[in-house]
């Protein structure tokens, strides 16, 4: 029996949980820790899509600032053709504030200073519509970066906290009765040299697999060896160095790409495991080389174990 947790000569002590209890609870902890992966790879894909976008909104705010300073400086000129006594009125104040959305909010004190030059006035009026809604744009997008920062950082917390128990536990079994409840049980992190065929793309794909082979496992980690990959990352990497891009997480990776029968499985295909939550390459011979989880590197791995127990089947990009 497996002595988990127990406080020596505590007579009110609860009994030990049973082996089969601690492995049922590392199963549970594994699946939320997969679950949560996986979430994490969205957020973090979210928050590159945003970063770009954030990207494309600055250069866009930038050039409509610059014809929205053009403009400003014709009108200005018309208020001074206008207005030649010197003294400061409304419109001039108005244009010296520079602020695209007061400019707006007051625009009809612009339309007095002629209308031989309200096409001249609406233009501008027209650049600062522009500007302002661009730096709108920019202010939401900024906050939206904020917040996905924020729950990357509350989903790596979360994270943290169900490795913590896992390896608590994992601590006190046998690696034979690791390979039951974790991925990563019974594998090997020792570099292995490819020597299998090139003619494919697949074949890429599986000789890049193995030239990962002892990188760390990282969360949301697309590589290279020194950042480290997870599972998907692993997947998607290799077969990108063959030319395919694929989607980024299990989830997606499961629900797009082509379903291929266990009796026809090849080389390069991916498995997926434990409801979507986790993926590996298959590279033959009944074996796979997966990214497992924190505290494991990529590794050569038998189909066995808890890769078989928590099996759902195989994709082909």
């Amino acid at each position: 029996m497996l002595l988990v947790g127990v406080i020596a000569g505590s007579a009110s002590a609860a009994p030990p949980p049973t082996l089969s209890q601690v492995q049922a609870t590392l199963s549970k902890l594994q699946t939320q820790a997969d679950q949560l992966g996986q979430q994490y790879d969205q957020v973090q894909q979210q928050l590159a899509a945003t970063n770009q976008r954030l990207a494309v909104i600055d250069k866009e705010e930038a050039a409509y600032a610059s014809e929205f300073a053009g403009e400003r400086k014709l009108i200005g000129e018309i208020g001074v053709t206008r207005y030649e006594d010197g003294n400061l009125n409304s419109s001039m104040a108005l244009l010296a504030s520079g602020n695209p959305q007061q400019i707006l909010d007051q625009s009809s004190i612009l339309l007095e200073l002629s209308a031989n030059d309200n096409a001249q006035i609406g233009k501008f009026l027209a650049e600062a519509r522009q500007l302002n809604t661009t730096q709108i744009l920019v202010q939401r997008t900024k906050a939206g970066i904020q917040q996905l920062d924020d729950t990357l950082h509350a989903q790596k917390e979360s994270m943290d906290k169900l490795v913590s128990q896992e390896q608590t536990l994992l601590a006190q079994l046998t690696p034979a009765q690791q390979a039951g409840v974790v991925p990563g049980g019974g594998g090997s992190s020792t570099p292995v040299q490819y020597t299998g065929p090139t003619g494919t793309q697949a074949d890429t794909a599986v000789a890049f697999a193995y030239s990962k082979i002892g990188c760390p496992y990282v969360y949301g980690g697309t590589g290279p060896c020194s950042a480290g990959y997870d599972c998907s990352g692993l997947t998607q990497a290799a077969w990108a160095a063959a030319g395919i891009s694929i989607p980024r997480t299990s989830y997606e990776q499961w629900d797009s790409l082509p379903h291929v029968a266990m009796s026809d499985l090849e080389p390069g295909d991916i498995l997926v495991f434990n409801g979507a939550g986790h993926v590996a390459i298959y590279v033959g011979n009944n074996e796979l080389i997966d990214a497992p989880h924190t505290g494991l590197d990529v590794q050569l791995v038998s189909l066995s174990g808890w890769y078989l127990s928590t099996l759902d089947g195989a994709v082909r990009p």
